[in-house]
């Protein structure tokens, strides 16, 4: 199966973590589907909703934090207000302070996935903005071990 087909092919189990939400009608772009720019939005909503939930991560205070250093997305088919997505989360790789997440984005009610895509970020220290020489934090380590999808196959 090729890289594409095996993302098309995604179900939520194949996902570790799902948070809803609910289109908005300013999601919707002149062609009456969601606006490619939202699809970036909610995959680092619910990347820092899962970080903050389950990784200990405080956006304002936290002494490491992610920056995206690479990020890209399949599209299968639109969504569109006023339906409810569903996003699904799950770790790939984890590196010594990178973290490789897949997103998927569903419609409710609907079995086939949207969109597949993909965020790599880099713990990085507060204080300097560079990666930290012990890598990041056991907390941060532990709650992103609990989405890790082991001997996944890569896309590419």
């Amino acid at each position: 199966m090729t890289g594409i087909n095996r993302l098309k092919s995604r179900t939520r189990a194949d996902y570790r973590y799902i948070l809803e939400y609910r289109t908005r009608w300013s999601d919707n772009d002149m062609y009456d589907h969601m606006n490619n720019s939202i699809y970036n939005f909610l995959y680092d909503s619910i990347i820092n909703t899962y970080l903050i939930e389950h990784c200990g991560l405080n956006p304002p205070a936290s002494p490491q934090y992610g920056m995206v250093v690479h990020s890209h997305n399949d599209y299968f088919a639109s969504i569109s207000f006023p339906a409810c997505a569903e996003l699904a989360l799950r770790v790939n790789k984890i590196g010594n302070s990178s973290v490789t997440y897949e997103i998927a984005l569903f419609e409710k009610g609907q079995e086939a996935a949207k969109s597949v895509g993909e965020f790599v970020q880099v713990f990085v220290d507060r204080a300097t903005g560079r990666p930290n020489a012990n890598g990041m934090s056991p907390t941060l380590r532990r709650g992103l071990e609990k989405i890790l999808v082991e001997n996944h196959t890569s896309k590419l």
